[in-house]
C-alpha cells in the first residue's frame, strides 16, 4: 500500500472552478482498480483555504498509481486545471513495516 499527498497552489479566483473539475473527476478515480482513497482537502487556516488544495490518496501499489496517472480522465483533468493552478507537488510514501 502507498499513500500520495498531492498539494496544489491555486491561482486567485480559481478555487471554485478547480474544485468543480476535481470533484467531477473524483468518482471516476475512486472506481479505479487499486484506489482506496482519493480525498480533496483545503487548508484550515483562513488565509490559505482558498489558496491550496491537497489530495490525499491511497493506492494498493505503485503499479496502480502509475496506471491511474496514465488514464485518459487524468490527462483530461491535468489539461482542464493547467490554467487554474500555479504549481503542484506530489509526495509518495509507504507505511513503515
Amino acid at each position: 500500500m502507498i499513500h500520495v499527498i498531492a498539494r496544489m497552489e491555486i491561482k486567485p479566483g480559481c478555487m471554485e472552478e478547480f474544485l468543480k473539475v476535481l470533484l467531477a473527476n473524483t468518482p471516476t478515480v475512486l472506481a479505479e482498480d487499486g484506489c482506496y482513497r482519493y480525498e480533496a482537502c483545503t487548508d484550515t487556516k483562513e488565509e490559505d483555504k482558498d489558496k491550496y488544495v491537497t489530495i490525499l490518496e491511497t493506492w494498493e501499489s505503485e503499479e496502480h498509481l502509475k496506471a491511474h496517472l496514465a488514464t485518459p480522465h487524468m490527462a483530461k483533468f491535468r489539461d482542464d486545471v493547467k490554467d487554474l493552478r500555479f504549481s503542484s507537488n506530489v509526495t509518495v510514501v509507504a507505511p513503515v513495516k
